[in-house]
């Protein structure tokens, strides 16, 4: 089994880090959604890569097979987005998915956050079940912080208490 390292987004990562999102969208969940709708994918440094924030990407064989964002809202609170795992290196024999979680919550409590959000939609209901396997709370839209960064296909929203 090829090891599989989970590091922080560089630079030169962008284009890979879109060929690993897009796909599992659009053909995977059918949803109809582009690059340019998402432009929080051109500027992950500044997005994701500020304050408390960060952004994961793993990589097997030179190849980014998934990643993770953890954007700073202020307030010690942050959102997780764009968590995406590439079908072939699901589940846990590789533990990918498994891997970045436990990087962003060792990050988490590192830097002092006390709450991590996230926003998906209702269609991925495996990942529903791994946030909540993982220590996710289902939560109500009402009851987001305000500072929340809202994606449209957002429909179903959970809440991390950290530490």
């Amino acid at each position: 089994m090829a090891e599989i390292e989970i590091r922080p987004f560089a630079a030169g990562d962008a284009d890979d880090v879109l060929s690993v999102i897009l796909p599992i969208q659009r053909e995977e969940f059918g949803i109809d959604i582009t690059a340019d709708a998402q432009p929080d994918l051109r500027v992950i440094p500044d997005f994701c890569q500020s304050g408390k924030g960060q952004f994961w990407v793993a990589v097997k064989d030179g190849a980014i097979v998934g990643t993770l964002g953890l954007k700073d809202m202020g307030n010690n609170q942050a959102a997780l987005r764009k968590m995406f795992v590439a079908a072939e290196v699901r589940g846990r024999e590789h533990g990918v998915a498994a891997r970045l979680l436990e990087r962003m919550f060792a990050h988490a409590r590192a830097v002092g956050l006390a709450d991590i959000f996230l926003g998906t939609t209702d269609k991925f209901v495996a990942a529903h079940r791994f946030y909540e396997k993982n220590g996710f709370t289902e939560i109500a839209k009402s009851a987001l912080p305000r500072s929340f960064p809202l994606m449209a296909v957002d429909s179903k929203f959970y809440r991390y208490k950290v530490g």
